[in-house]
Parts: structure tokens; sequence; C-alpha cells
């Protein structure tokens, strides 16, 4: 039976809004950002978006024959990666906002993979598949704008075959307090300016810094992955903790 979220609220960035908002919230802010989503990126992170897209690949080791589900995976950044190291691989990338899917299935990676990718639009809370699906599941900062993310941690399991892998790269917090603090001075004060500046969108960027802000440390969010039956739990920090890799197995 459906669960009633009638009345219960969330966070959007700052704001505390309904549950039956925040989707359409934050599918407002990728569906503003899309065409410059990976343009951004570089600018934001100083390119290093993409030493830690490798670094979680390293982790995650992709072979032949698996098949992977990237969640919320946009423009294709981890699909492309995870195929390349394994050819014989297949992904499926889905994401709520179909117009990022939109400028994904533009790159030249997507044409030339094109047999071994699928793009659907669709919710993490509710994913449109069966059980045991899936050898991979990956999500790159994506887990934290979802509304429910315990409910998305169970999707997980649920399409996960035994033996499966959960890999999730988020934005994090730094365990140094002082340097916390430069992190979000640069964070609040110029990746705001920049969106105005690239993409001519200073609040979806206000929201993305916000929502960094509001995302659980790492020990709190590996307690959630355990919470959703996945075991092996571990996370490995980047840049300091900038961001951290997040792992768990469905045995």
């Amino acid at each position: 039976m459906a669960e009633d979220t009638q009345g219960r609220t969330t966070h959007f960035g700052y704001q505390e809004v309904a549950e039956e908002q925040k989707a359409g919230l934050v599918h407002g802010v990728f569906t503003n950002v899309a065409s410059k989503y990976d343009i951004m990126n570089d600018v934001m992170s100083v390119g290093i978006h993409r030493v830690w897209k490798d670094a979680m690949m390293d982790w995650l080791a992709p072979r032949n024959g698996q098949r992977l589900l990237d969640v919320a995976g946009g423009t294709g950044d981890v699909a492309f990666r995870f195929l390349d190291r394994a050819p014989g691989a297949t992904a499926t990338v889905l994401d709520m906002t179909e117009s990022m899917l939109v400028e994904g299935q533009k790159r030249a990676e997507a044409a030339q993979m094109a047999d071994k990718l699928d793009w659907i639009v669709g919710d993490a809370m509710a994913l449109p598949f069966e059980d045991n699906s899936f050898d991979r599941y990956t999500i790159s900062f994506g887990i934290r704008n979802v509304t429910r993310i315990p409910d998305a941690l169970s999707e997980a399991f649920r399409v996960l075959k035994p033996g499966g892998r959960l890999m999730v790269l988020e934005f994090s917090q730094l365990p140094n307090d002082g340097l916390q603090k430069l992190y979000d001075l640069y964070s609040f004060n110029v990746i705001p300016r920049m969106g105005q500046l690239i993409a001519g969108d200073r609040d979806s960027y206000q929201y993305l810094v916000e929502s960094i802000r509001r995302f659980p440390d790492q020990e709190t969010f590996a307690s959630m992955i355990r919470a959703a039956g996945f075991e092996q739990v571990s996370y490995r920090n980047l840049s300091f903790g900038i961001a951290a890799l997040h792992s768990g197995w469905k045995i």
C-alpha cells in the first residue's frame, strides 16, 4: 500500500517545502541548467569531478557482462565511463529530468555506445524495474536531491541482484572545521555567481550549494545505507571530504 505523505515536509536547500512539491522543484532546477550542466560541473569543481568519477570507476571495477543502472545519470558521464572500461557490459541511464537525458544523447559517446545504452525517464524512489535486475547501481551527485533518501536506497537494494553492489558519489562534509569554512565561503559566494554568468541562473546554483550543506555527513549516510539492507558498507573521502564515495553490497 502506498505511503501517505500528505502534510509531510522536507528541505529544498534551506527552504522547508511539502514533500509532494520537492520533486517538481528539483525537476525545475535541472531543466533550467541542463544545457550548461557539464560546463558548470567543470567550472565549479575546476575539473576535479572528472577525477572523482574516475576514482569511482577504479573502486567499482566494471566487468564485461555486468548490467549497470545509473540513477540520476543525467548526461551519461558515469555510464560512458563504465562502458569504456567494460565494453561487453550494458548500462541504463535513469533520470527524472528528460532534458538532461536529451543532452546526454547528443554526446558523441552516446552514438558510439547506442547498442549498449538505454535512457529512461524515471523516479529513484519508484524504479520501473523488476527485483534482482542489475549487477551494479550508481548514483552521482543525485541522492541529495531525492525527496526521501531511504526510499531511494531501498529501491536500489530491491533492483540489485544478490551479490550486486551500490556505489554513491556525493558531495560531503570536510572533517576539518577550518577547511569547511573556507569551502563554504567559496561555495556560497562564488558558485551562484558562476551560475549566473555561465548558465544565466543564480537561483538553481544557490539551491545546489544549499543542498550540499543539508546532506548528511559520511557516517550518518553510511548508516542509512546499512539500514536499507546493504552489507560491507564503507566510504572513501575524496579531496579531503569535499566529496565521498560510498559502497555497499547486497549479500
